[in-house]
């Protein structure tokens, strides 16, 4: 069991920081992230017998991750649509309220793009995989993400242009599309 830990904290040290911000962008609205994160690494820890190769750890955790994500989306269907205060869930990092709410907004936008294209831009925009990881993350050819980020971002900004901004003013619709591509 120690030497199975000591792997396991070898090959998740380096990725931490990446797979938190993953684990956060993807549970959003959904449950909490850092039961995401909690789940996908006692997952990760009691499987790690099946892995074969180190190398195809990141894609490992982000399957967990991945999984349990969709478990609960299919528990979700079968309960009633309970609407929580999405920014009520965000830690507080120093966020200005307004941030809050342009964050709230995109993920509100993110979750509205096919399963795909959503977890491409998470993976590229929000958690800084370069092309190339995300393909293998996702078990796609490089030309096949950057057309899923193309088309992501496409449906991203006629979701932003649409109603749920209409209210807001032209500062406040740049401040959102600026937040979500730093």
């Amino acid at each position: 069991m120690k030497e199975r830990s000591v792997r396991f904290l070898k090959l998740y040290e380096p990725i931490h920081e990446a797979f938190a911000r993953f684990c956060h962008a993807k549970a959003y609205g959904v449950l909490e992230a850092e039961d995401l994160i909690s789940e996908s690494v006692l997952l990760a820890l009691e499987n790690l017998h099946r892995l074969k190769h180190d190398e195809a750890f990141l894609s490992f955790m982000f399957s967990i991750a991945r999984n349990i994500v969709n478990n609960k989306y299919r528990r979700l269907k079968f309960m009633g649509v309970f609407n929580k205060n999405e920014v009520a869930l965000m830690k507080d990092e120093g966020l200005n309220p307004e941030m809050k709410h342009d964050i709230s907004v995109l993920y509100s936008c993110l979750n509205m793009l096919p399963s795909v294209q959503k977890e491409a831009l998470i993976l590229f925009e929000i958690s800084g995989f370069s092309i190339k990881e995300v393909a293998e993350i996702q078990g796609s050819g490089e030309s096949a993400i950057k057309q899923r980020l193309k088309r992501g971002r496409e449906k991203l900004a006629k979701i932003l242009k649409a109603d749920r901004l209409a209210h807001e003013s032209l500062n406040n619709r740049s401040s959102i599309l600026f937040t979500m591509f730093l």
